[in-house]
């Protein structure tokens, strides 16, 4: 992936807001996770073939910072970038947009562990 973007879009559904039509806070991190997910899978093996072969990608530590609401019916973009690493432990940098403008801002830091749940290095194909 190396400093390269990867983009993903998000619409906005009933389901995801609170009682006042904004996304409710949680759901950011599903959105998060929704593009991570795709983001590998565009790589070219899908998070369950990745965990077949014994690398199972875990959330080590999320920060996390609302800025402005989502709403309703919106259209958000999940815009994730590498942010560094080790063979260990790897860095994204996430925002959730609107028409360009950031709404919420992300670093991820996620592990590897292996088919025992151990903790073991990225394969070299991924994240990179």
């Amino acid at each position: 992936m190396s400093n390269k973007e990867f983009r993903f879009d998000v619409k906005v559904y009933y389901e995801d807001t609170d009682s006042l039509g904004m996304v409710y806070y949680a759901n950011y991190l599903r959105f998060l996770e929704r593009a991570r997910t795709e983001m590998v899978l565009a790589e070219g093996k899908s998070i369950g073939q990745w965990n077949e072969e014994g690398f199972n990608f875990v959330v080590f530590e999320v920060q996390i910072r609302y800025l402005k609401p989502g709403r309703l019916g919106d259209t958000l973009t999940v815009v994730t970038t590498n942010a560094g690493g080790t063979g260990f432990r790897h860095k994204l940098k996430q925002t959730i947009e609107r028409d360009g403008e950031v709404l919420t801002e992300a670093k991820v830091d996620l592990v590897c562990l292996d088919k025992h749940m151990e903790l073991t290095e990225f394969p070299d194909n991924v994240f990179v």
